[in-house]
């Protein structure tokens, strides 16, 4: 029988704010038989590294928690929470951590339904969630939620995690609190929405390049990425292209606040105040030249090229409009034009290649 494990301090506080027990059906598989889940639970796949990350296999690389450096204050950038950060920190030392054998034992008695050893094997490991969780901040999420969702991918490698296979439970849950915190960074960071499975291709990509810059020294080609990671080319430029980050039109430029860059973003529907001008001065030219024509020649010449409107109407639009037969409408048109063409001034020539 296994040593009973240490009693653990009833009074440890829990995470900010506490993970619900059942969790969202986004993360990780649909939940198995309890008896399925009890005998053989899955290895996670593997999740989207962070730049910085790398993998850690179940019998290599050393013991997470031997990892953990002494728990600070977190990056700059949460100043509303910085309270709410430095009491929750300073209340984590307070907690020890469970050793491989403890970890079985605690193991053990969950599949028993014990879950005071549930409890006490989760307060072990809330510092090893914030020491991964701070790998991840200043990517759109505020300290605290990065580890809310941490937790929750705590919670998940507690119920898959089985003692039998050797694994040590903080080697295991690590997979679990990552694929979490990058969900989440991939689903809630962005204003537009990038799907998960393309921020799995975006941080394969930026794994490549600073592998690539490591061996080699300089930036790779799209060529060489494509090589590392097995995509084509243009795959990988869609994703890169896709993942850019929108900017605000409001965004201010230079030292002025009431600067903003929609100020300086020409709209292409607008008409620019020379093609203004232009246009009435064609106009007037036209009117000049149109002179010469009939009232019901001026109508059909003007219906015909949308001089009014911008819409040019067919033979039989123009027949239906002037309640005649399309013949007529070609033969008034045909006699405009040859007056048009007798009489047309050099003026107009300006304005033929605009």
């Amino acid at each position: 029988m296994p040593k009973h494990p240490r009693k653990i301090d009833p009074a440890p506080p829990p995470p900010p704010p506490a993970p619900p027990a059942p969790l969202p059906r986004r993360r990780g598989r649909p939940p198995k038989k309890a008896a399925d889940a009890a005998v053989t639970p899955p290895v996670p796949d593997p999740v989207p590294l962070p730049d910085d990350a790398e993998e850690i296999a179940p019998d290599d690389g050393p013991d997470p928690l031997e990892e953990i450096e002494e728990l600070g204050e977190p990056e700059k950038g949460e100043s509303i929470f910085d309270d709410s950060v430095k009491l929750y920190l300073q209340q984590l030392t307070k907690l020890s951590l469970a050793t491989h054998e403890e970890e079985v034992a605690f193991a053990k008695r969950i599949l028993e339904g014990d879950n005071e050893a549930r409890e006490a094997l989760i307060k072990a490991n809330l510092r090893l969630v914030v020491s991964i969780a701070k790998k991840y901040t200043n990517r759109g999420l505020l300290f605290l939620d990065l580890i809310q969702e941490g937790n929750l991918g705590l919670l998940r490698s507690i119920e898959k995690f089985d003692y039998s296979m050797g694994y040590k439970f903080s080697t295991y849950s690590t997979w679990w609190i990552r694929q979490a915190i990058t969900r989440a960074l991939a689903e809630q960071s962005r204003v537009i929405r990038i799907p998960v499975h393309i921020m799995e291709i975006v941080n394969k990509v930026r794994k490549a390049i600073r592998l690539h810059q490591q061996e080699t020294g300089r930036e790779p080609t799209m060529a060489e990425i494509s090589a590392q990671v097995g995509l084509p080319v243009e795959r990988i430029e869609e994703v890169i292209k896709l993942t850019q980050e929108p900017i605000s039109f409001e965004l201010s430029v230079g030292n002025k606040e009431d600067s903003s860059l929609e100020n300086f973003i020409s709209d292409a529907d607008a008409v620019s105040p020379e093609e203004a001008v232009v246009d009435s001065l064609l106009k007037e030219q036209i009117e000049k030249v149109m002179a010469v024509l009939t009232e019901k020649e001026r109508q059909v010449i003007s219906l015909r090229f949308g001089l009014e409107d911008g819409i040019p109407r067919s033979l039989e639009e123009i027949g239906r409009i002037m309640s005649v037969t399309r013949e007529r409408v070609r033969q008034v048109e045909e006699k405009a034009l040859k007056k048009l063409r007798a009489n047309t001034s050099a003026s107009l020539k300006d304005y033929y290649h605009r």
